[in-house]
Order: C-alpha cells, then sequence, then structure tokens
C-alpha cells in the first residue's frame, strides 16, 4: 500500500441489510447549457455537479465510483473528502494528484492488477491469481478508521476491484451472501465475474473483526 498526499464476534449466519442512498449518474444533461470558467451551467446560471461514473454511497461516510475525472470535481467537492482509496496498479493521473492535493484529500494507493474475460465471460487468467486478500485487506482498514472519512473508494469502472471491497466490508456488516452478490451485480451487471463473487464468499473476516464499524447504519 501507498500512501500519497500527506495524508465483535458475532453469529456468521446472521444476514443483515442495510438501505443505503444512491446517485443516478445522468447520461446527457440538459442541451440549455453554459460553460463559464470550465464549470457547465444550467439555464439559470447554476452549477451542475456531475457524479463518477457507477457512484453511489455505501454507508455513512464511505463512497464508490468508477475513475473521476475533470468533470467530476465539482460533485465531488460537495462531498468533503477526506480520503481516496484507489484500486488501479498505473500512477494517478496529474489533474487527479492536483486536485487532491487543493483540497486537502489524502491518497491511499492499492494496484491491485485487472484481468481480461474471454467472450463467454470466463477468466483468462486462473481465478484469484489478481485479487490479493491482503490488499483488500489493507484497504479495508483504511475504509474501517474514521479519521479517513469521508472517503470514496475507486477503480476504473466501480465494477470488480471496488466490488470485491464493498463486498468484504459487507462481510463485516453480517450482510448474507446473496445480499452481497446481489449489490455486487447491480454495479457489474453483465460484467459479473464468478470468480469475484467467489473471491468474497471466500474471504477471511477474522483479523479484522475486532475492529469497530462506529459509522455504520448497520450496527454489529
Amino acid at each position: 500500500m501507498k500512501l500519497e498526499n500527506g495524508y465483535a464476534d458475532e453469529d456468521d449466519d446472521m444476514c443483515k441489510t442495510i438501505e443505503v442512498a444512491s446517485v443516478v449518474v445522468v447520461e446527457q444533461l440538459s442541451p440549455v447549457r453554459a460553460m463559464v470558467d470550465g464549470d457547465e451551467l444550467d439555464r439559470d446560471g447554476e452549477e451542475l455537479f456531475t457524479p463518477p461514473l457507477n457512484f453511489a454511497m455505501v454507508d455513512n461516510g464511505v463512497f464508490r465510483s468508477g475513475f473521476p475525472d475533470t468533470a467530476n470535481f465539482a460533485f465531488l467537492q460537495t462531498l468533503g473528502l477526506r480520503s481516496v482509496i484507489y484500486l488501479c496498479p498505473e500512477p494517478y493521473p496529474e489533474a487527479n494528484n492536483e486536485f487532491l492535493k487543493s483540497n486537502g484529500i489524502k491518497l491511499f494507493h492499492f494496484g491491485i492488477e485487472g484481468y481480461k474475460v474471454d467472450r463467454d465471460g470466463e477468466n483468462a487468467q486462473e481465478p484469484f491469481v489478481n485479487i490479493p486478500e491482503d490488499t483488500i485487506r489493507e484497504a479495508l482498514k483504511v475504509v474501517l478508521d474514521v479519521r479517513n472519512h469521508p472517503l470514496l473508494i475507486h477503480c476504473k469502472r466501480g465494477k470488480h476491484r471496488t466490488g470485491c471491497v464493498v463486498g468484504c466490508l459487507r462481510k463485516l456488516q453480517k450482510w448474507c451472501l446473496s445480499s452481497i452478490f446481489d449489490e455486487y451485480q447491480r454495479f457489474a451487471a453483465a460484467k459479473a465475474r464468478v470468480s469475484d463473487q467467489r473471491f468474497m464468499e471466500l474471504f477471511d473476516i477474522a483479523s479484522l473483526k475486532h475492529i469497530p464499524i462506529s459509522f455504520s447504519c448497520s450496527k454489529r
């Protein structure tokens, strides 16, 4: 794990779900708009906020999304973020680094390699080889530390790597597997991978159970 920019035991069969707020990403904005200093404005001169791809609230102070670009920066400012967890191996773009620096946001970089699938949706590589359990566990420790909140978790599309981190968080929150998989599939859609779901099913949360989830809507 690379840090950049400065900054309870219960029965395993318990099934717990919570309602969380989500933001629908609008693909096409109103045709009546203007640009002022790089910001999009609506017909009344109000600034338009565009969430990143696959943006949603995970829990109090925790959000998820695909890769934010410059068009999403104004929206991200409204969240008052303290931290970003970035799950791709590539270096963070300069524009994104500048945005974090100017807003006092810490970057936690956990580089997890992606993998390609064939036309039938099966892995082109050995299952699990690109989902490092230790890295997911370290990312979860950042998520569980409320000093890092509000926090955004993102990868490229907000589907697989982000989905695995959120799915493992749900195990800590005592969600049943069917609910964990339902949430994963809502974001991954046609790109859902059996290997991701198997990873979440087998992920061992024992070493994290002692960490309280004080921020959660779902109390353990």
